[in-house]
């Protein structure tokens, strides 16, 4: 330990000098490429929030009116009870029927997944003279 004293007391002094440039011109060229990638997912869902129901067709006829009646069920649900019963205006003629019931709920999901790339490059040049 004393010797590592000994050594670092004997050790000669250090000096610092400026260091300037000594050039009259000169030119900086620059080039930088970046890229950025971002993906995206976009989801977006359509809730019904009651009953829709619709009817038609040609040469039929309903006995009662056409919208149905709402019934409450269990949790405060609301369902639809009996609708009207439908009948065949001309018999032996040709008919056509169509009866369509959709309840609440999901209705509708779209999914859209993107991929968007952004490359930017960047060319600088800078000259100097004195």
């Amino acid at each position: 330990m004393r010797i590592l004293l000994l050594l670092l007391l004997a050790a000669p002094a250090s000096h610092a000098y400026p260091v300037v440039p000594n050039f009259k011109q000169g030119t900086l060229t620059s080039h930088t490429e970046t890229t950025s990638k971002v993906t995206e997912t976009i989801v977006s869902e359509d809730f019904a929030t009651g009953y829709e129901y619709s009817t038609s067709g040609n040469n039929i006829q309903p006995d009662g009116p056409i919208n149905p009646i709402a019934n409450t069920t269990i949790n405060g649900w609301t369902s639809l009870g009996q609708g009207p019963n439908w009948s065949v205006v001309n018999q032996g003629e040709p008919f056509q029927f169509v009866q369509t019931l959709h309840g609440p709920g999901l209705s509708n999901r779209t999914t859209v997944q993107r991929l968007t790339e952004i490359t930017s490059i960047t060319d600088t040049v800078s000259t100097f003279s004195e």
